[in-house]
């Protein structure tokens, strides 16, 4: 392999920490321990009344309590994706021993779909109900879509870069692929990157209207799926150089080799197979590895019919008669789909399957559909020895990021 030689070893990017809050666990040992033993995160929502929805379930965080993360006087101003995203912050510092003169340079990007759409939930209440005149300048202003990263950054006292990826599904990669440029080129030592996003009714409403949500379960790549699940949470990693990692004898779960971007400009919601090819392709030729190096792939796997056929077609392209040979699972089939914290989430799970050579299962599979004829690892988790994993995402609009993790080689 040829990853492992990069001409200056010090600007080599890698992930020291990781933290995480979704619906099948607060934290990273819960979350893994349950993600691998194949337990859905999706249930009854009881965030709002659902009685007049055709669909009445999701993968809602219903065991977070945000004053064990933030002081209660802080609450009332911070919406709740800031929330998950500060607790998700915190866990990720406790996982990996940073220190606070570390997190003062830090950096903080993060990925979103709907931002603080709870906040925004208010305003439409406070609107209708008092008047525009009657809306308080503290409920406007904390609507704000960079409140998300900038929230953060002020609960944590990061100074460094700060920046909000709005591109949807696929943000979380994009946070990721930005930090990794700016440690890669010397514009930073360490980022907080990741996604968040909240359970709301825009979001449960808008999904429900595009006959995108399945009634009961998500069934990615079964020849019976119905459609997606709606869930919240927020996934954040910490990035260090190599040369920052190795100097505070940091724990290092995997290295970051690079990604692919694209918008294919192809349709609004519906993707397109070159548009996700194109995307992979950059990734790996960027990550400096041939097709056969990969070893497992972290799919974007909504469990929409469109969606799961046309991911499958990309992924045999790019990888031709090898393609059935290569597992990829989709953890959406558990949580829910987590937005814009969907592939942060999914680059953790990536990270363990790499430490601990395990790919994670796509739950409540049942029947082969011919066109997705790929390893989805159906229903339990396998032992692989998994080197190089790629994590895919897409989002509407046609904006795909494609990330390559791999497994630490030696440094010296």
């Amino acid at each position: 392999m040829k990853y492992s030689e990069k001409e200056d070893p010090k600007r080599r990017v890698v992930i020291t920490g990781l933290g995480v809050v979704s619906s099948i666990g607060i934290g990273v040992e819960e979350f893994w321990k349950n993600l691998i033993a194949g337990k859905s995160g999706i249930s009854e929502i009881e965030a709002f009344d659902t009685s007049a929805y055709p669909t009445h379930k999701g993968g809602e965080v219903k065991n977070f309590k945000p004053e064990n993360f933030i002081d209660k006087r802080k609450l009332k101003h911070l919406g709740r994706a800031s929330q998950l995203a500060i607790a998700a912050a915190k866990l990720a510092i406790h996982d990996s021993g940073l220190s606070q003169k570390d997190i003062t340079k830090a950096g903080v990007i993060l990925g979103t779909t709907m931002g603080e759409s709870q906040i925004l939930e208010e305003l439409d209440k406070a609107w209708i109900t008092h008047g525009e005149d009657n809306l308080t300048q503290g409920l406007i202003t904390s609507y704000l879509t960079n409140n998300l990263s900038v929230n953060t950054a002020i609960e944590l006292g990061a100074t460094g870069f700060n920046a909000v990826m709005p591109t949807a599904c696929s943000s979380g990669n994009y946070a990721i692929g930005y930090s990794f440029d700016l440690i890669r080129t010397g514009h930073s030592e360490l980022m907080f990157c990741g996604g968040s996003d909240a359970f709301s009714r825009i979001a449960f409403t808008g999904f429900n209207r595009l006959l995108a949500m399945a009634p009961e379960k998500c069934q990615p790549f079964d020849k019976n799926r119905r459609g997606m699940m709606l869930g919240e949470g927020a996934g954040i990693l910490i990035l260090e150089s190599l040369y920052h990692a190795e100097k505070r004898k940091a724990n290092i779960y995997a290295e970051v080799l690079g990604y692919g971007l694209g918008c294919d400009a192809y349709h609004m919601t519906q993707p397109s197979e070159e548009g996700i090819v194109n995307c992979m392709e950059k990734a790996i030729k960027e990550a400096k590895i041939s097709k056969e190096d990969v070893d497992y792939i972290s799919a974007h796997g909504t469990g929409t019919p469109q969606n799961d056929k046309t991911e499958c077609a990309a992924i045999k392209k790019v990888f031709g008669k090898n393609y059935k040979t290569i597992p990829c699972s989709s953890i959406k089939s558990m949580l829910g789909h987590t937005m814009g914290a969907a592939s942060a989430i999914e680059a953790m799970s990536c990270c363990f399957a790499i430490r601990d050579k395990i790919a994670p299962p796509t739950i409540n599979y049942d029947t082969l559909d011919k066109e997705c004829a790929i390893d989805c690892v159906p229903n339990e988790a396998r032992k692989i020895n998994i080197r190089v994993a790629v994590n895919n995402s897409s989002a509407f609009g046609g904006n795909n990021a494609c990330l390559v993790l791999a497994f630490p080689t030696s440094y010296k």
